[in-house]
C-alpha cells in the first residue's frame, strides 16, 4: 500500500512542480506554438508541421512533438494552457515510466522512486517539460524504447517488445530526427549481451527492430518525398525543400560538423566544445549536478553487480542500457561543432537518473565491502562539492545554501565511509541524509525554473540571469496576447516573437477572410505572434532564420498579382541576401510604407505603384 503512496505522491508533487503557473509563460517558444495553432485548423498543416494553416513552409523538424499540442487547442482552444498542459503530462509520463522501468530492473520500488525524483527534480526537465520544445516527447519516447527493450531481455516474447523498442525510436525520429539515434549503440549492445535467447535469434530481433524503427520513422518520410512538392509546404530549414537534406544535413551531420547551410552560425559561436562542456558555466547547472556521480556509480555498479546470478544480470542489462545512452549522448553533445544549445541536456537526465537509482540500489545492499563504503563516500562528497561549486555561480542567489548542502554532504559522507559498522536504523538516516545534500541543489534550481516565466527559442533553467543564454531572449516574461520576451515585442526578432499592438492586431483582421494570408513577415518568429494574436495564417518568409528559399521573390510576386498576402511586415529574419531580402527591397520600392505602433508595414493588396 505505502508503495502506491509513494509513487502517487511522487506523480502528483511532479504534476504541481510542472503545472504551477504554466500559463506565465504564455506562448513559451511562439516559433513551435504557431505551428501547433495551425495543426489545430489544418489537417496538411498537422500533418507537414507547417508554420501557418495555409501551409507555406514547416518548421525545420518533424512534426510529432506538435501533434499532442494541436490536438489539444483544437478541443479546448488557443491558450497557453491548451498549448503546454500537454507538455507538463507528458513530462509526469516521463517520470512515471522511468519509475516503472528502474523498478522492474532493480525490484525495488525505493530504486524507482529514486530515479523518478531524480528526472522530476532536474533543472533542465523542469524548463523542458514546462515549454512547447521538441525534446519533452523525445525524453518519453526514448524512455519507452529502453523499458521496452527490458522487457525483451526477461520477456519470451522477446521479439514483440523489441519491435516496439525500434518502434519507438523511430517515432523519436518523428520528434527529432538523428538525435533519436543516440540511444540505438545502448539498445543492440544490451540486447546482444544479456538476451537469453540463442545468437541468432539475437541477431535476427534486432534486424526486427531496426525494421520496425524503420517503419514508424519512414512512412512519413515516404509521404513528404512522394507527395507533389507543388501542393505541400515547403520543408523548412532546407535549402532544396528536402526532407532527406534537412534530415543529413541541418538536423544531421550538418550539427556534428557545424557545416550547417542555412544557419545562424556553428562552432565557438555555440560555444566551445570539448570533454569539460557538459559542466561549463553556461551548461553546468542544467544536468551535471549528478553526472560526476552517474559516471563513477555506473562504472561501479557494473563490476559489483558481476557475480550477483540473475539480480546482477539485470543490474548489469540496466546499467549497460542507461549508460551507453548516457556516455553517447555526453560525448555527442560535447563534441558537436554545430548548433548546441543548454536545453538539449534534458536528453541526459534520465540516463543519469536511472544510473544513479540502480546502481545505489547494488551497491548499498554490499554496503559492508570497505571498498563499496569508500566509493558511496566518495561519490557524496564529490557530488556535494560539484553542488557547491554549482551553486556558487549562481552569485547571490541564496548563497547560504551552496554552505549547507557541501557541509551536510561531507558530513554524511565521512558516516559513509564507515556506514559497515553503523546501525541500521543509523546508516539509513546517513543515506537518507546524504540523498537530501546532494538533490537539494538541483531541487532548489527546479523551483526557481518553474517560478520564472520562459519565452523565446532559447531557454535555460535555473535562477534568472544564471547560466544559459538568458540574454539572448531565454528568459522573461510574457503574455497569452503575444508571445514576447526580452526585445520580442513589435517586430520580434531572430530568437523571439512579435508581440503586436491590439491596434496592429485589428488592422490585421480587417477583411482577413479575402485572402490566404493576412500577413507576411521575414522569419518564423516574427511571423509567430502576428499569426497566435490573429489566430490567421501568416507567411513566415525564409523559415526560422529568414535565410531559407522559400517563396523565392517570383512565387511571392505571384502571390501579390493574385491577391492572397494582405500586408507585408518589415523587420524579423536574419536580414541579408537571399529571397527573403530580395522580397524586402521588392516591397520597399513598391508600395507604400505606414507605421503602426512602430512597426513598419506595407498594404499590398494595392497593387503595385
Amino acid at each position: 500500500m505505502w508503495e502506491r503512496a509513494a509513487l502517487a505522491g511522487l506523480l502528483l508533487g511532479t504534476a504541481v512542480l510542472y503545472l504551477w503557473g504554466l500559463s506565465e509563460s504564455g506562448w513559451a517558444n511562439s516559433f513551435y506554438a504557431a505551428a501547433a495553432q495551425a495543426g489545430s485548423e489544418s489537417w496538411k498543416a498537422f500533418l507537414f508541421g507547417s508554420s501557418d494553416a495555409a501551409n507555406s513552409i514547416t518548421v525545420d523538424k518533424t512534426p510529432l512533438s506538435l501533434w499532442p499540442m494541436a490536438l489539444s487547442i483544437r478541443i479546448f482552444g488557443l491558450s497557453s494552457w491548451s498549448l503546454l498542459v500537454p507538455q507538463a503530462l507528458i513530462g509526469v509520463g516521463s517520470v512515471a515510466l522511468l519509475h516503472a522501468t528502474v523498478r522492474r530492473t532493480t525490484g525495488s520500488v525505493g530504486a524507482g522512486l529514486l530515479a523518478g525524483a531524480i528526472l522530476a527534480l532536474t533543472p533542465v526537465a523542469v524548463l523542458m517539460f514546462r515549454f512547447d520544445n521538441p525534446d519533452a516527447m523525445l525524453v518519453l519516447l526514448l524512455i519507452g524504447s529502453i523499458h521496452a527493450t527490458v522487457r525483451a531481455l526477461e520477456s519470451p516474447r522477446a521479439m514483440r517488445w523489441l519491435a516496439l523498442g525500434g518502434a519507438l525510436v523511430g517515432l523519436a525520429f518523428l520528434t527529432k530526427m538523428l538525435q533519436a539515434f543516440l540511444v540505438l549503440p545502448a539498445l543492440a549492445a544490451a540486447y546482444a549481451l544479456f538476451a537469453v535467447v540463442p545468437w541468432r535469434r539475437r541477431i535476427g530481433h534486432l534486424l526486427v527492430a531496426l525494421g520496425s524503427m524503420i517503419l514508424a520513422a519512414g512512412w512519413w518520410i515516404a509521404v513528404v518525398e512522394l507527395w507533389p512538392a507543388s501542393s505541400r509546404p515547403y520543408i523548412g530549414g532546407s535549402q532544396d525543400n528536402s526532407i532527406l537534406e534537412l534530415t543529413l544535413g541541418y538536423n544531421g551531420f550538418g550539427r556534428l560538423t557545424g557545416d550547417e547551410t542555412g544557419s545562424v552560425g556553428g562552432g565557438n559561436g555555440w560555444g566551445e566544445t570539448g570533454f569539460w562542456r557538459m559542466f561549463n558555466s553556461e551548461i553546468g547547472g542544467q544536468a551535471s549536478w549528478l553526472l560526476p556521480a552517474a559516471l563513477v556509480l555506473g562504472i561501479a555498479g557494473l563490476w559489483f553487480s558481476r557475480k550477483n546470478g540473475v539480480a546482477g544480470r539485470r543490474a548489469r542489462a540496466g546499467l549497460t542500457l542507461w549508460m551507453g545512452w548516457l556516455v553517447v549522448t555526453w560525448l555527442t553533445f560535447s563534441y558537436m561543432a554545430g548548433i548546441f544549445h543548454a536545453y538539449y541536456t534534458v536528453a541526459l537526465a534520465p540516463a543519469v537518473a536511472a544510473v544513479v537509482a540502480i546502481a545505489l540500489h547494488g551497491l548499498w545492499q554490499k554496503r559492508e565491502s570497505l571498498v563499496v563504503s569508500g566509493v558511496l563516500a566518495f561519490v557524496t562528497a564529490l557530488t556535494s562539492a560539484w553542488a557547491f561549486v554549482l551553486l556558487d555561480r549562481a552569485g547571490d542567489w541564496h548563497p547560504w545554501l551552496k554552505y549547507v548542502v557541501v557541509t551536510v554532504g561531507l558530513a554524511c559522507a565521512l558516516m559513509l565511509g564507515v556506514v559497515r559498522i553503523l546501525p541500521q536504523r543509523v546508516a539509513v538516516v546517513v543515506a537518507a541524509g546524504a540523498l537530501v545534500a546532494v538533490l537539494a541543489g538541483p531541487f532548489a534550481f527546479s523551483l526557481a525554473t518553474a517560478a520564472t516565466p520562459h519565452t523565446g527559442s532559447i531557454p535555460s533553467a535555473g535562477p534568472s540571469g544564471t547560466g544559459g543564454m538568458a540574454g539572448m531572449g531565454g528568459m522573461g516574461g510574457a503574455r497569452p496576447g503575444g508571445a514576447g520576451g526580452p526585445g520580442g515585442t513589435g517586430t520580434g526578432s531572430l530568437l523571439n516573437g512579435s508581440d503586436p499592438s491590439t491596434a496592429l492586431t485589428e488592422l490585421l483582421l480587417q477583411n482577413s477572410d479575402a485572402f490566404t494570408w493576412v500577413a507576411a513577415a521575414s522569419g518564423s518568429n516574427a511571423a509567430s505572434g502576428y499569426q497566435l494574436a490573429t489566430e490567421e495564417p501568416v507567411m513566415a518568409i525564409g523559415g526560422f532564420n529568414g535565410s531559407d528559399p522559400s517563396p523565392t521573390l517570383a512565387q511571392f510576386q505571384e502571390y501579390v498579382a493574385d491577391g492572397e498576402v494582405h500586408w507585408y511586415i518589415a523587420g524579423g529574419g536574419m536580414g541579408g541576401s537571399g529571397a527573403s531580402s530580395e522580397i524586402s527591397q521588392w516591397v520597399q520600392e513598391n508600395f507604400t510604407a505606414q507605421t503602426v505602433d512602430g512597426v513598419t508595414l506595407y498594404d499590398l493588396s494595392e497593387g503595385v505603384a
